[in-house]
C-alpha cells in the first residue's frame, strides 16, 4: 500500500475463544480474548513544502519569460506545448500513418485507383469545424482561469482591507486577533480545494502547519476547536475561521472599539472575502462538461489520421514522387498535430489552476504576499 500505512491497534470488539464450539457461543466474559485489529492509517502523499517551493519557483521563472525574444523562447522545453505533444499517442499515430503510406509510395511505381477517389474527399470542412471548437474551449477556460486568478487576488485585497482597518480602528491586541484568523482562514481555504474537483497539493501537514507554526496564527487552543473539521478534506474549517473573524469585529463593536459603521464596513470585507473564495471553490467543483471534452477527443482523434491519409495521397504517386516534397507535406501534418493537440491541451490546463502544474496559479506567491503585507500593515510607525 504505496499511500497508506497499516498499524495494529488493539480492538474494541471481543472475539470468542470457542467459535470452533458446535453451538458457537459462549458461557462467560472469560470466553472472550482480545485481539489486535488492522487499521488502515492514511499517510500523506502530496508535496511537501520544499517541493511546493521549487514548483513555485518554476511558476515564476516561467512568467518572466513571455516578454523574451522570440529565439529564446522556442528553446524552452518546460512550461511549453512540446511537452505535452511529445507524451501524445494521437500525434505518433498520425505521423505514423502519413510516413507509412509516403514509404509505400515510394516503394511502387505505379498509381492506386484509391488515390482518385480519396481526391474527391474534403477534409478541410472538418478540420473547420474542429479548429472552431478548439478555439471556443480554449476561450472558456482561459475565461475560467482569468476568473479564479481574480478570486485569489480579491481574497488577498480584502485580508489588506481588514488589516488596515483592524491597525488603525482596534487595540492592538484584538487587531492582531483578527488578522491572525483572517490570515489562517485564508490558507485553510487553499487546503480544503483537496475536497473538490481534482484535489489540491496544499496540503494541512505540509502546508497549513507551515505556515500557522512560522507565524503564529493560530494558538494550540484554538487548534484544538477547530481538530473536528477535516481541513485536508472540506472547507468548513475556512468557514468556521471566517466567522471568527466576524465574531472578532462584533466583539470589538460590543466593547466599543469601533461604531456600528465601521463594524458594517469590516463586516462587508469579510464577507466578500467568503464570496471570493466560495468563487474558487464553485469553479473548482463545476469544470467544463466532460460531454465537450469528449466531443473534442473524438474529433481530434478522427481528423488527425483523416489529415496525414489525405495529406500523404496527395504527396504524389508514380512520376510525381518527390522527397523534398514528402518532407515538406510531413512538416504540415506535424503542425496540424501541435495546433490540434496543443489547443486541446492548453484548455485542459487552464481548466484547474490549483493543481501542482508548472502552468497553475502561485498560491505561495499570494499567501505570502498577503502574511508579508498584513505585517508590514500592523507593524507601522509614523514616529
Amino acid at each position: 500500500f504505496p499511500s497508506s500505512l497499516l498499524q495494529y491497534t488493539p480492538s474494541t470488539m471481543a472475539t470468542p475463544s470457542n467459535c470452533d464450539v458446535p453451538n458457537g457461543g459462549a458461557d462467560s466474559a472469560d470466553d472472550f480474548v482480545e485481539t489486535p485489529k488492522l487499521v488502515k492509517v492514511e499517510a500523506e502523499t502530496r508535496p511537501d513544502f520544499k517541493e511546493l517551493q521549487s514548483i513555485e519557483r518554476k511558476r515564476r521563472e516561467i512568467l518572466l519569460r513571455a516578454e523574451l525574444p522570440f529565439w529564446r523562447i522556442i528553446m524552452f522545453w518546460s512550461g511549453t506545448c512540446l511537452k505535452e505533444i511529445a507524451s501524445d499517442s494521437l500525434v505518433w499515430t498520425t505521423i505514423c500513418i502519413y510516413v507509412g503510406i509516403r514509404i509505400f509510395a515510394n516503394y511502387i511505381d505505379y498509381v492506386p485507383e484509391s488515390v482518385e477517389l480519396l481526391s474527391k474527399t474534403n477534409v478541410g470542412i472538418l478540420g473547420g469545424f474542429l479548429s472552431f471548437f478548439l478555439v471556443l474551449f480554449v476561450n472558456q477556460t482561459n475565461g475560467r482561469f482569468l476568473e479564479m486568478y481574480g478570486f485569489s487576488k480579491a481574497c488577498s485585497g480584502r485580508i489588506q482591507d481588514v488589516a488596515g482597518l483592524a491597525k488603525t480602528q482596534l487595540p492592538v491586541e484584538v487587531g492582531e486577533k483578527l488578522v491572525r484568523h483572517f490570515n489562517a482562514a485564508h490558507i485553510a481555504g487553499y487546503v480544503g480545494l483537496n475536497a473538490i474537483g481534482m484535489g489540491s497539493p496544499y496540503s494541512k501537514t505540509f502546508f497549513f502547519d507551515h505556515y500557522n507554526a512560522e507565524n503564529n496564527l493560530l494558538t494550540p487552543g484554538e487548534m484544538k476547536i477547530l481538530s473536528h473539521h477535516d481541513m485536508d478534506n472540506s472547507g468548513l474549517c475556512m468557514k468556521e475561521l471566517t466567522t471568527w473573524c466576524q465574531l472578532d469585529v462584533a466583539q470589538a463593536r460590543k466593547d466599543g472599539h469601533i461604531d456600528s459603521y465601521q463594524e458594517k464596513y469590516m463586516h462587508d470585507r469579510i464577507l466578500l472575502f467568503r464570496a471570493a473564495m466560495d468563487g474558487m471553490y464553485d469553479y473548482t467543483d463545476q469544470p467544463p462538461h466532460f460531454f465537450y471534452i469528449h466531443f473534442l477527443v473524438l474529433l481530434s482523434a478522427l481528423y488527425l489520421p483523416l489529415f496525414a491519409i489525405d495529406t500523404a495521397f496527395t504527396g504524389g504517386w508514380g512520376a510525381e514522387k518527390a522527397i523534398g516534397l514528402d518532407v515538406l507535406q510531413g512538416i504540415i501534418v506535424f503542425l496540424q498535430c501541435i495546433f490540434v493537440v496543443g489547443l486541446r491541451s492548453l484548455g485542459t490546463k487552464m481548466i484547474d489552476p490549483y493543481g501542482d502544474d508548472l502552468e497553475d496559479l502561485s498560491v505561495i506567491n499570494y499567501v505570502e504576499g498577503t502574511l508579508e503585507i498584513c505585517s508590514t500593515i500592523m507593524n507601522a510607525r509614523q514616529e
